[in-house]
């Protein structure tokens, strides 16, 4: 699975994600780094990537409908979170493979209790 993590995500994500056999590119290195929303999520869809972020403005499916994207993980952590837990956090989910496989066309809000999906899985 392929991932594009925002600006507000940390670098040390990648990492995780790629530890775990999954590819992933940080806005930042792309040149993306102050892109506005609508170019990071025209850069997911294109590249058909999960775009990783902690901007709530993705979680509006009416703006961002899940069936037209390879989804979206929106991450709900205090904002005294450092690197090193919000990578733990997003290590810890990518680890239930199961959910992650069938996170195309969803949006998934993660937080340290639980990883609401939207529409729900049957």
């Amino acid at each position: 699975m392929k991932f594009l993590l925002d600006a507000n995500m940390p670098r040390s994500s990648m990492a995780v994600m790629e530890s775990r056999g999954h590819m992933a590119e940080h806005v930042s290195d792309v040149g993306l780094g102050h892109a506005d929303d609508s170019t990071l999520f025209r850069r997911a869809r294109v590249s058909n990537a999960v775009l990783v972020t902690r901007d709530l403005d993705f979680a509006d499916i009416r703006r961002y409908p899940p069936a037209e994207h390879a989804g979206i993980i929106v991450v709900r952590v205090p904002d005294d979170w450092g690197a090193s837990r919000i990578t733990g956090l997003l290590g810890s989910f990518l680890d239930m493979t199961g959910l992650v496989a069938q996170m195309p066309g969803h949006l998934v809000i993660l937080d340290p209790r639980q990883a609401r999906f939207r529409p729900a899985l049957p």
